[in-house]
């Protein structure tokens, strides 16, 4: 891994990648007192070019980040035919862009886990008939309906504003 100090010019130390994916690993909200354990804004391609964001109901699981969506989606679109993608969460006294990848996951071992920690989250996910994608008794409604595809970011690239002293500004590339 490469670690690029983009605070070094304002004494600042770099951030330490191993207590970013503790906090993400623990799902740490932004605050204590947080209502929402954080929300997740993915960023797609557009066909012409322009960003899309959207949140999403993202899992951080086993160093990288999951998601689903239905094909009519236009995030399913974009990353079906531009998977270049990044993922921004506010954590405990920081902020994480992780760009990357977006695979789509079709084992069904694969599924099967992510639907569990769906579910162990409190979204009662499992894997459809063919187990090559999810469904569940309900889901935004613009998903479509289900089963839906599940998608593996592959990080390339994060960077990590640390917004508790000292601070920090750190990017890594993987």
């Amino acid at each position: 891994m490469e670690i690029i100090n983009l605070g070094e010019a304002d004494g600042l130390t770099p951030v330490e990648w191993a207590g970013v994916v503790e906090k993400l690993d623990a799902g740490s909200a932004p605050a204590p007192d947080g209502m929402n354990s954080r929300t997740t804004w993915l960023s797609t391609v557009n066909e012409d070019g322009s960003p899309h964001v959207t949140a999403i109901g993202a899992l951080w699981v086993d160093g990288t980040f999951w998601f689903q969506t239905g094909t009519g989606t236009r995030k399913g679109r974009n990353v079906a035919r531009d998977p270049r993608c990044s993922v921004a969460v506010s954590i405990r006294d920081a902020d994480v862009v992780l760009e990357g990848e977006a695979t789509h996951v079709t084992d069904p071992a694969a599924i099967a886990r992510i639907a569990k920690a769906w579910a162990d989250s409190g979204w009662p996910a499992e894997p459809d008939e063919s187990g090559s994608g999810i469904t569940a008794p309900f889901n935004a409604p613009w998903q479509g309906p289900p089963p839906w595809n599940v998608y593996r970011i592959e990080p390339r690239s994060a960077t990590v504003v640390a917004s508790a002293e000292p601070g920090g500004l750190t990017r890594f590339r993987f």
